[in-house]
């Protein structure tokens, strides 16, 4: 079988599914009650048209859903049996690919790449490690936010290559973290020379047909299909407008891969259960690379290794024209959350945060936060008990005051998160801040509190 019939076949395999082997729904009505709620303000407030949503717990996908519509004319509402592009999300793939050739014997993340690729800037020098970890001072052939007219073309990987990555370093290698593109096309090329397959079928064989995700389709070979999600953009403020496809070529290994959130979820799992690489690789993936200098990046390979309200996270956004993502794995707690969108404007990884800190929880709330919260849904209704306030903020909340609390703050409604940030004692006082979330808003309330638990100050103000 030749490459070009081993590419069909791997498509055939990867064809649209029923809605059945997609559509999860094993929580509680509350908490799937809550995800509606935030995905729907969020789409609604940013202006997106479509999101399907995957939401993993205790290591196992428990909720799909979609919301919107997947195509404005004709109107068609969005499923999560429909696929998006999942743009940089698809760079943890290829990342994925260059360890199971290091567990193979056939290459070290401390390689040079000219080894692999010859004729490279400094190719001798520059570490697989580095380009994983966009370390490398390999320029990005991608920075802009919009398909530029050139891309519209088709090119070949050898093609960015010769224009960008023989250009001099932007920095020396290991002393900057900036974010290229170029990087992972040079890993793409490597995983192709060295397994002597195409990048989506290594990929098919070692990741997409073990995890059963059916649904992964390349959309830098061929968009994707009627059945699937539609990407829109717009200009400015102005009406939205069906995306321009880039020419085949440019997404390759750094943004090739389109698929469902429930497939993208099904690769969340495997992250979380460490089924698909050894433990040294998902070590090494999720490990912070350090500078020459010691500061950290906030990278590993291939992906973000960032704090989310003190949980750990492995996370990533993607972007292509038309399409926005968002992918969230808090591996120490076993949750995780997948979102894909059909619209440049965001709201993927908005989403993404909110949801994942509402799977999650915050645990019991402390006495602090008890009171705090119901002196505010007390003040959304027009109440205050004048019983906690010291003199002078019982004298701050006049009748005019209550009335605006309640006019600003009833419409929101209840928080998606209610929690205390900061605490410190000053004058003779103990200072607090709490951070209150909603979908798309976000405030702050502060309180000055006595040693004998009278209020001096409750006052709330949008976040910075």
């Amino acid at each position: 079988m030749n490459s070009a019939t081993r590419l069909v076949a791997l498509f055939a395999a990867f064809t649209p599914i029923s809605l059945a082997a997609q559509t999860v729904n094993s929580i509680d009505l509350a908490l799937a009650q809550r995800i509606d709620r935030i995905a729907a303000q969020v789409l609604e407030q940013r202006g997106v048209p479509s999101a399907s949503v995957a939401v993993v717990k205790g290591g196992k996908i428990v909720y799909t859903h979609a919301y919107g519509k997947a195509h404005l004319t004709p109107d068609v509402t969005a499923t999560p049996a429909m696929r998006y592009s999942i743009g940089s999300v698809s760079k943890q793939f290829t990342a994925a690919a260059i360890l199971i050739l290091q567990e193979q014997g056939k290459l070290s993340l401390d390689d040079a790449v000219g080894k692999y690729v010859p004729g490279l800037t400094r190719g001798d020098e520059v570490t697989i490690r580095q380009i994983l970890s966009h370390t490398s001072g390999y320029q990005d052939y991608w920075p802009e936010d919009y398909l530029m007219t050139p891309m519209m073309k088709p090119e070949t990987a050898q093609q960015i290559l010769d224009t960008w990555a023989k250009k001099p370093l932007d920095f020396e290698p290991g002393t900057k973290w900036q974010y290229s593109n170029t990087n992972f096309v040079i890993a793409g090329e490597i995983v192709e020379k060295i397994s002597g397959q195409k990048l989506m079928e290594f990929l098919g064989e070692h990741i997409f047909h073990p995890l059963g995700m059916k649904s992964v389709w390349n959309s830098d070979e061929a968009k994707l299909t009627s059945t699937d999600a539609t990407p829109y953009i717009r200009a400015a403020l102005g009406p939205l407008r069906l995306a321009p496809k880039e020419g085949r070529g440019w997404m390759f290994a750094a943004g090739e891969l389109a698929m469902t959130a429930h497939d993208l979820a099904l690769w969340d799992e495997s992250l979380i259960a460490q089924s698909v690489l050894k433990p040294e690789s998902y070590k090494e993936m999720f490990t912070e690379i350090k500078l020459k200098d010691g500061k950290g990046t906030h990278y590993g390979l291939g992906v973000d290794v960032t704090q989310h309200d003190g949980h750990r996270s492995i996370d990533h956004s993607g972007e292509v024209t038309g399409f926005v993502s968002a992918n969230e794995v808090l591996v120490d707690d076993s949750v995780a959350v997948a979102v894909l969108t059909n619209h440049m404007a965001g709201g993927a990884g908005e989403i993404a945060q909110l949801v994942a800190t509402t799977v999650v929880g915050g645990g019991a709330q402390t006495e602090a936060e008890k009171l705090t919260l119901a002196i505010y849904r007390d003040l959304q209704k027009g109440h205050i008990d004048r019983n906690l306030l010291a003199p002078n903020l019982n004298d701050y909340f006049s009748e005019q005051t209550v009335v605006d609390f309640r006019d600003s703050l009833a419409p929101l409604g209840e928080p998606l998160t209610f929690k205390q940030a900061h605490e410190e004692l000053r004058g003779g006082m103990t200072f607090r801040v709490f951070r209150i979330v909603y979908p798309g808003k976000h405030l702050t309330l502060s309180t000055y509190t006595y040693p004998d638990g009278k209020l001096e100050q409750f006052l709330v103000d949008p976040a910075d």
